[in-house]
C-alpha cells in the first residue's frame, strides 16, 4: 500500500483500538495484568494483625512504640506483544484474515498498555526472530508499532513457536506481561516420544517461569472443519505443499476434523501443564468479548 493509504489505515485501526480500550478494556487490564512488584509506601503505627516482619525497628526505637513499614503494589508493567508473522497468518475463510485480528488485537492491547502508564513492546517471529521492537510508553510508539504490524513482511513463513519464546526469555530480563499471539501452527509440536514434552513445551514452561505468559490462540472455523465441495486443490501457506483433496467424501472430512482435535488437544495440555491462561479467538468472532473474558478470568 502507499503511504496515504497506509496512513488511512493505520488512523482506521487507532479510532477503533483505542476507542475499545479508552472505553471497554481500561478497568478489566488494569485489574487483569497490573503490575507485581512491591514498593515501599510509608510507615505507620503497628495495629493487631499486621506481619511483624515489616515492623520499623529504627522508627520503632526512636518513638519508643512499634511502627511497620508499609508497601504497595508497583503500577507499572511491561507488556511484550509476541507475534506470529508466519505464513498461516494470511489464511482466513471468514470475515477476515488471520492477520488482520492479529493486527487489531495487537493494537487494542498496545493502547490499553499505555493507558495504563506501561510500556510495550513487540517480538515478530516466523521461524526465527524477525524483528524487536524495544518497550516504550505513548502513543507514537504504538502508532509505530500499528506500521509495523501493517507493513512488515517476514523472511521466513514456517513457525518456531520455541525460538520465540527463548528470545523472550533472554531478551526481557524484567519480569513482564508476554501475550503470545499465534494460532500455534508448527509442524513439529505435537509429535513427540511418549510421556515427554514437545520443545516447544519446554520453552513455555520456562518464559513461564520468568514471565506471566498469556496466549491468544487465532483460529478459522475451516481448519476444523472442511466444508462439502468436492475436488478442492489445498495449498500449506508455510510450507507451500500442494494437494488435491475430496472434501465430498464423509471419510475425509472425518479425518480432516479428528486431525484438528488432536492438535488442539495437544496443545490445550501444554497450556495446562505449564499454567498458562489461554482464550480462543475465531475469524468470524467478536475478539471483544473473547478478550474481556480472558480478563475477567484473571482479575
Amino acid at each position: 500500500m502507499d503511504t496515504a493509504e497506509l496512513i488511512q489505515k493505520v488512523r482506521q485501526i487507532e479510532i477503533k483500538t483505542r476507542g475499545l480500550s479508552n472505553h471497554i478494556f481500561a478497568g478489566e487490564y488494569h485489574s487483569a495484568f497490573k503490575g507485581r512488584g512491591m514498593a515501599f509506601a510509608e510507615v505507620r503505627e503497628y495495629q493487631f494483625g499486621d506481619d511483624v516482619r515489616n515492623i520499623d525497628w529504627n522508627v520503632t526505637a526512636r518513638m519508643g512504640k512499634p511502627f511497620i513499614k508499609v508497601f504497595e503494589e508497583e503500577r507499572e508493567n511491561t507488556v511484550i506483544l509476541l507475534i506470529d508473522v508466519s505464513g498461516s497468518r494470511e489464511f482466513g475463510t471468514a470475515t477476515r484474515f488471520k492477520k488482520n485480528l492479529i493486527t487489531e488485537l495487537a493494537a487494542t492491547l498496545a493502547f490499553s498498555t499505555i493507558q495504563n502508564n506501561d510500556k510495550v513492546g513487540v517480538i515478530f517471529f516466523s521461524d526465527t526472530v524477525e524483528q524487536f521492537i524495544p518497550p516504550q510508553k505513548g502513543k507514537k510508539h504504538v502508532l509505530h508499532i500499528i506500521r509495523e504490524l501493517l507493513t512488515f513482511e517476514p523472511k521466513g513463513r514456517r513457525t518456531d513457536l520455541s525460538e520465540a519464546l527463548r528470545y523472550l526469555t533472554g531478551a526481557i530480563k524484567k519480569r513482564s506481561t508476554a501475550f503470545l499471539i499465534s494460532d500455534f501452527i508448527q509442524e513439529s509440536n505435537t509429535e513427540t516420544p511418549k510421556g515427554d514434552s514437545t520443545p516447544f513445551e519446554r520453552s513455555l514452561r520456562i518464559a513461564s517461569h520468568k514471565h506471566d505468559v498469556v496466549a491468544l490462540r487465532i483460529l478459522d472455523k475451516r481448519e476444523s472443519e472442511l466444508p462439502d465441495v468436492g475436488l478442492m486443490l489445498m495449498a500449506d501457506a508455510e510450507t507451500g505443499e500442494q494437494r488435491w483433496v475430496d472434501s465430498s467424501s464423509a471419510a475425509v472430512r472425518n479425518a480432516w476434523h479428528n486431525s484438528w482435535v488432536e492438535r488442539n488437544n495437544a496443545i490445550q495440555q501444554s497450556f495446562t501443564r505449564c499454567g498458562i491462561d489461554t482464550v480462543d479467538i475465531a475469524t468470524d468472532h467478536d475478539y471483544v468479548i473473547d478478550l474481556l473474558k480472558l480478563f475477567k478470568q484473571r482479575s
